[in-house]
């Protein structure tokens, strides 16, 4: 299936309603009882059910995998088959994964490994980077002499645009990063395009990058975008908190870097290993390859999970279509007086899920107060947030309220946020 539809395309409501079946508190929420829509799944998905499931027996256990004993082993076999689950996400089956208790801590590694290593007087990224991949860069440029380098971004699109992240780079650039798609705006950023220019420059450069964001929403492939470091986190993929995720290539890998002596000199894991993590991870990817089998037979592990992740692209951006241009029973957001649509891509197959947005007679922190009293969870941005001012700064906003749903919503859904967002309209 291909996933160039420019308006998308729904799930039918049976599939519809059986995946809503297999996640934990869709629609209503477990502390207080009430109904509510929650669009802030940028902040951390909803739980698969299975992925929780498998966490929770898993962790009960003492046993160590890297033991001998009878359960040791069986554990070891569901930690291999964690790891062959990030391949198959990732599509990779070179390099070394990393893992450590955040994805932040798995940037902060990887950029820092390359800075100590790598020969070169420049380092680039961009202004729309998360503060682990923007603040690392800082970090280690200062630490290590190398000049800053950073590529601004685009207000109409919410992105970069390529050129403007090319034109920093030469022959002595040692480190490029940037996102797969922005967590404010949801743009996503043309990461295979800027991999091939980039390295037309500069054919042995380091490039490292963000899919946090993008992970739950589209595919990644490192075959097609060859980059030396990427990393994710399952608790915005429908897994569990306390565990990031990445893969380094056979270069990187090798490079110095924090180990155990004993260890082999491409391997990055320190401490204990996590089985609980990798099986709750093994758990997401055969609920999107569940998807994929919805639509394609394949005996093909990586085909299944690309169809299942398609499919949910695809439902999420007809969801998107509706939510900007309405449907038959709600005016969209681009239709509702006294909305304002930051950061507007028209092409919506340049959009992860992500909408940013703006009252005329609310601000934002008393916008997002108001839609959590009528059922409806979102999130702001505000300059004095260190999280979010140098991204804000750079499309010229005071601010945004973040609206972040997934593809466990249905069109329902997205007629009664607007519907409450009509009504905040009216607020005096």
């Amino acid at each position: 299936m291909k996933d160039n539809i420019e308006q998308g395309q729904l799930f039918d409501e049976l599939l519809s309603k059986e995946i809503k079946d297999k996640f934990y508190h869709v629609d209503v929420d477990p502390i207080n009882k009430t109904k509510r829509l929650f669009f802030d799944n940028s902040g951390g998905s909803f739980r698969l059910k299975a992925a929780s499931h498998a966490f929770t027996k898993l962790d009960e256990l003492p046993d160590c995998p890297e033991h001998g004993n009878t359960t040791a082993k069986w554990l070891m076999d569901i930690q291999e088959e964690g790891y062959r689950s990030i391949e198959t996400i990732l599509n990779t089956n070179t390099g070394s994964i990393v893992t450590s208790l955040t994805a932040s801590m798995v940037m902060f590694d990887m950029v820092r490994t390359v800075m100590e290593n790598v020969p070169g007087g420049n380092v680039v990224t961009t202004l729309l980077e998360h503060p682990s991949a923007y603040d690392s860069m800082v970090s280690y440029a200062a630490a290590t002499g190398k000049e800053l380098r950073v590529a601004k971004t685009n207000p109409l699109t919410g992105g970069v645009d390529v050129e403007d992240i090319i034109e920093l780079i030469d022959q002595d650039t040692c480190l490029l990063t940037f996102m797969y798609a922005s967590n404010v705006s949801g743009a996503l950023l043309d990461a295979e395009k800027i991999v091939v220019e980039a390295r037309k420059i500069k054919p042995d450069l380091y490039i490292v990058v963000d899919a946090v964001q993008h992970a739950p929403h589209g595919i990644i492939d490192v075959s097609k975008v060859p980059v030396d470091g990427i990393n994710f986190a399952p608790y915005k993929f429908f897994g569990p908190r306390g565990f990031g995720i990445g893969y380094v290539s056979e270069r990187l890998a090798k490079l110095p870097h924090n180990k155990l002596i004993a260890k082999p000199n491409d391997y990055w894991q320190l401490g204990s290993p996590a089985p609980a993590h990798f099986a709750a991870v093994t758990e997401v990817v055969n609920y999107v390859c569940w998807l994929g089998e919805r639509f394609i037979t394949s005996t093909t592990r990586r085909e299944l999970f690309v169809e299942g992740m398609t499919r949910i692209k695809l439902h999420e951006r007809a969801l998107m279509h509706a939510m900007l241009e309405g449907t038959e029973n709600a005016e969209g957001l681009r239709h509702i007086d006294g909305i304002n649509v930051y950061l507007d891509c028209k092409d919506l197959t340049k959009k992860d899920f992500i909408m940013a947005i703006g009252f005329d007679n609310i601000d934002y922190k008393k916008a997002v107060e108001y839609y959590e009293m009528n059922g409806v969870v979102t999130f702001e941005r505000l300059l004095s947030s260190p999280y979010s001012s140098r991204i804000l700064e750079s499309f010229g906003l005071k601010g945004s309220i973040r609206v972040s749903p997934i593809h466990c919503h249905n069109l329902k859904d997205i007629e009664k946020f607007l519907e409450v967002t009509k009504m905040l309209c009216q607020i005096q």
